[in-house]
């Protein structure tokens, strides 16, 4: 009574005596502000160590890093991979792993050199480019690691791999030596993509193609004028050819400079190919391809004989303009899509040309210089650049009448993906790693191209059309060419001798010693050393190697160098997670060198994400203004935004980004944050230690919500660990919205606000709010990691404790069957739905306001009554009205729902508008259930 009293005196302000929401944890998530004060409180008590401490002994769960390279800030892209990381890296933690993150940089290779090269220029001594590059990538490192901290990614960053670390670059060495001794490693003259602006080979993952435009000519190689060759034709073909007939042999290509370099035309043995007569003299094409040729030459023709191109098999032809012979030889990569069927053949300047020269035994010197220039003893072209020699020739051809057809087309063509501009391919002396090569000829599934098939057979894949993409590479891909001739790199280490060129018989145990000077002094120990100081007197015989590796080669063996190496970490990796051009990249030569030294793959899974591009799917691009830098959303936004709208998203394909998608972004981060603040504002009197109900004290309501919770957080760590982000994300935000907002913590508010603060009901209520809140921060910190620290904060009442040093929250044993109560519940949500709407369109027509102005009257059937008849009078707070009346009818009678105006005065503290209202004198404006809440035994809740 003398609550009761005070209450009096208080003028009947009754709003004092609810049960108020009250936290520090602010509406508005100010992310941009705090996020910063957040990650330097992390860093000062080391957060990443202590994740360490507390996950000791448990099974470990490996994220291999693909090293970023360090030239230029990080963009959005490297944004997505990062986070989609730290993603995987803390839901594995929370899972119960130890979930180690080793952060990696590629250091070495041309960009960086070329950066130099820019500011210092071109003609600086080796070591002071070496010296100048490593200053510089150590800059970019340092600059890309406080952008990807600043994302809330988790790792060891105090100590993270570089390729440049001395260790790792005698890693690399080594990680050499054991692909040379299983035999996978030569040397050889092969045909290379190489880019003249780079002054090197290309590595397959360093070209792209575009657009170029080119002549297209069609010429014709005169079969020799001699007596053996007519008879060979006249034979293959059964047909007698007059003396003095022009014969021409016509090839297409859309590269006239290459013709100085042709040695054979290759023909496919199996097609037919056919004699035409016409006014330029007889022509041999495909018979396939006569009509359309003949239509290009502009010439009538008529058919003089047939024959299989088998037959003609070493015919000898008169190049068009250089003073040699050349003969028809068969490959099966001639085909009938474009041309004549017929294919100049140069083996210095292309691949499928090579190989089908090293069977004939043709040369395949190049006559192309580094430069892009031909050499100055090259007849007619000398001296000439490339490019500028597709005239020259066109020409030469015309003033001979070789020249049958030219044009200029658009075609696609590999470029440099640095310089933007057409490569060419040019034989050079060059080191591979073989993929048809083992040391072991006896154990042909051995060769590695079979070790890869198989190990990508062994691998998981997300999403599963990557296995598809992978294989077709690994099946189609060429031997691979790992010398580069640059200065920023780690040296092949070899000794090759002056006049065979042979490596030195003591390789394997140099390549050791080597390894342990640069492990001391880095890869300038190689560029300084004096061979006699490891060959003695036989130093006279060999010459140092000055090629260095290709960087894929640094960053593809770091399953070597850094997996086997640091102890945090085990081999193989469980997930490499790289966009999806590393299937020609990061994910292939990982493949490869793993194969070529432990014959299987170095990761288990692999995860692929796409590209980023703007809101309406186009490539982001300085020029088109549509670029969206991370920093900018990080510092205006937050990071958690961002990191919102990676998770969200389908990796899968392309991931849109906009001002407009990062809008809706926000508003979904501010559904969920109002969800978090409610929970913990009705938590703020709440001790679990003292106030704690167990479960079978729970109002059922709760119960459910509980068991309903308990369902969600399994079904989001199976999403998790199937790596399905965006669905985990759309899920818990439907649970903010519509479970919670829409539903549970709507019918809630009544039991909260107004019960008595120490009571069962209201006790229960937040018995359950405390579970959900602790399980909704850890399914939520993956990808909102901000602002579930900052939740995490206010539930634990300590800064020295985090959310990431515990694991998915574990709930209390609900009696009876879960899945009962959740099958009840989810009926009584359908029917609520159906009063809400009929409640929602009286608020519309103006015969309520809220809901709780209202009466509801349902008749309903069978099943349905005996449902919410069980609910009884709690029936009214599921359906938030103030009163509610229920009828059963037969099944010939139709359901219906009817809402009018309540006719009750309406309660000033609970607002509900019931008949007892001012039933109480000393309270004319309390129902009697708000007096029995705030003076008597307080009110009794079974089931809402």
């Amino acid at each position: 009574m003398q609550q009761l009293a005070w209450i009096a005196d208080m003028t009947n302000d009754y709003k004092k005596t609810l049960n108020l929401p009250d936290t520090p944890f602010p509406m508005r998530g100010d992310l941009a502000r705090r996020e910063p004060v957040m990650l330097k409180a992390w860093q000062e008590k080391n957060l990443y160590q202590k994740i360490r401490a507390a996950s000791q002994g448990r099974p470990k769960f490996i994220l291999h890093d693909g090293p970023p390279y360090a030239n230029g800030d990080i963009h959005i892209g490297h944004a997505v991979n990062k986070i989609l990381k730290d993603i995987v890296v803390k839901s594995k933690t929370l899972s119960g792993f130890d979930a180690p993150y080793i952060p990696g940089w590629d250091c070495h290779g041309l960009p960086i050199e070329h950066q130099i090269e820019k500011k210092h220029g071109k003609h600086l001594p080796a070591d002071q480019v070496r010296k100048l590059c490593r200053a510089f990538a150590q800059q970019q490192v340092d600059r890309q690691k406080a952008d990807f901290m600043r994302l809330g990614v988790l790792g060891d960053w105090e100590y993270p791999y570089l390729t440049m670390n001395y260790a790792t670059e005698a890693g690399i060495i080594r990680a050499l030596g054991k692909i040379y001794r299983n035999g996978h490693l030569y040397q050889g003259q092969k045909p290379v993509n190489w880019c003249i602006d780079c002054g090197s080979a290309l590595a397959e993952a360093e070209v792209e193609y575009e657009n170029k435009r080119s002549p297209a000519i069609d010429v014709g190689f005169e079969v020799a004028n001699e007596q053996d060759a007519y008879h060979q034709l006249a034979a293959a073909m059964h047909i007698q050819i007059p003396d003095g007939t022009r014969i021409l042999a016509v090839i297409w290509t859309t590269t006239p400079w290459t013709l100085p370099a042709n040695q054979a035309v290759c023909i496919h043995p199996e097609f037919e190919y056919s004699l035409i007569s016409t006014a330029q003299g007889w022509l041999l094409l495909a018979s396939e391809l006569v009509d359309t040729c003949l239509a290009r030459y502009q010439l009538e023709g008529q058919v003089m004989a047939t024959c299989k191109g088998q037959a003609l098999e070493g015919l000898p032809l008169h190049h068009p303009f250089a003073d040699r012979t050349v003969k028809i030889i068969c490959g099966q990569h001639v085909t009938l899509e474009a041309g004549t069927g017929l294919v100049h053949t140069a083996p210095a300047h292309g691949l499928d040309d090579y190989f089908v020269g090293q069977q004939y035994g043709l040369p395949s010197d190049s006559p192309v210089k580094g430069d892009g220039k031909f050499r100055e003893e090259i007849p007619l072209v000398g001296g000439l650049f490339v490019w500028k020699a597709n005239a020259v020739v066109i020409d030469a051809l015309q003033a001979d009448d070789h020249l049958l057809h030219v044009e200029e087309i658009e075609h696609s063509y590999p470029h440099c993906w640095r310089h933007k501009t057409p490569i060419i391919f040019r034989a050079t002396p060059q080191w591979f790693i073989g993929m048809q090569q083992s040391a072991d000829s006896h154990s042909p599934e051995k060769l590695l191209r079979d070790l890869a098939i198989h190990s990508v057979e062994l691998t998981r894949f997300y999403p599963a059309w990557g296995r598809a993409r992978l294989e077709a590479m690994i099946g189609n891909r060429p031997d691979w060419c790992i010398s580069r001739q640059r200065n920023w790199g780690v040296p092949m280490t070899f000794f090759i001798h002056k006049e065979t060129h042979a490596l030195h018989p003591q390789t394997q145990e140099l390549l050791e010693k080597v390894a342990d000077l640069v492990e001391q002094q880095g890869i300038e120990a190689w560029f300084s050393l004096d061979a006699a100081e490891l060959l003695g007197e036989e130093a006279q015989h060999y010459q140092k190697l000055t090629d260095t590796l290709d960087v894929w080669f640094d960053s593809g063996t770091t399953h070597e160098t850094v997996l086997k190496t640091n102890p945090q970490l085990k081999h193989p990796a469980d997930l490499y997670l790289e966009g999806s051009d590393q299937h020609r990249g990061w994910f292939q030569s990982s493949l490869l060198t793993g194969c070529a030294i432990d014959g299987y793959a170095p990761y288990s899974a692999l995860l692929t994400h796409g590209f980023v591009v703007d809101g309406q799917g186009y490539k982001m691009s300085k020029s088109k203004g549509n670029v969206i830098a991370p920093q900018k959303i990080a510092d205006t936004l937050g990071a958690d935004i961002l990191r919102l709208w990676v998770a969200s998203t389908d990796y899968s394909g392309e991931l849109s980004i906009s001002d407009e998608i990062l809008k809706r972004t926000v508003e979904t981060y501010r559904r969920i944050r109002n969800t978090l603040r409610f929970l913990l504002a009705n938590l703020a009197d709440f001790d679990p230690v003292t106030d704690a109900l167990p479960p079978q004290e729970w109002i059922e309501i709760d119960r459910y919500m509980l068991v309903y919770t308990e369902a969600l957080q399994n079904e989001l760590i199976r999403l998790y660990e199937r790596y399905e982000f965006h669905q985990a994300v759309a899920r818990l935000h439907h649970f903010c919205s519509e479970d919670l907002g829409g539903f549970y913590l709507d019918i809630l508010k009544d039991r909260l606000y107004t019960t008595m603060m120490d009571g069962i009901p209201r006790r229960s209520a937040q018995s359950a709010l405390y579970h959900i809140v602790h399980s909704l921060a850890r399914l939520l910190a993956p990808a909102l990691s901000f602002t579930a620290e900052e939740v995490w904060q206010q539930l634990s009442g300590s800064t020295d404790d985090s959310i990431f040093l515990h694991t998915w929250h574990r709930f209390p044993e609900q009696p009876g069957d879960a899945q009962i109560l959740i099958q009840r519940w989810q009926q009584l949500r359908e029917l609520r739905a159906r009063v809400l709407k009929q409640l929602e369109d009286a608020r519309i027509q103006g015969k309520i306001g809220s809901s709780l102005a209202a009466t509801v009257e349902i008749c309903t059937i069978g099943e349905n009554y005996t449902l919410l008849d069980s609910l009884e009078d709690d029936l009214r707070f599921v359906l938030i009205t103030s009163e509610v009346h229920l009828q059963h009818v037969d099944k010939a009678t139709k359901e219906t729902i009817i809402v009018t105006a309540s006719s009750h005065q309406k309660c000033e503290r609970c607002w509900h508008y019931r008949q007892d209202v001012g039933s109480i004198a000393e309270h004319p404006s309390l129902c009697s259930r708000c007096v029995s809440n705030l003076s008597g035994p307080g009110e009794h809740r079974r089931y809402a």
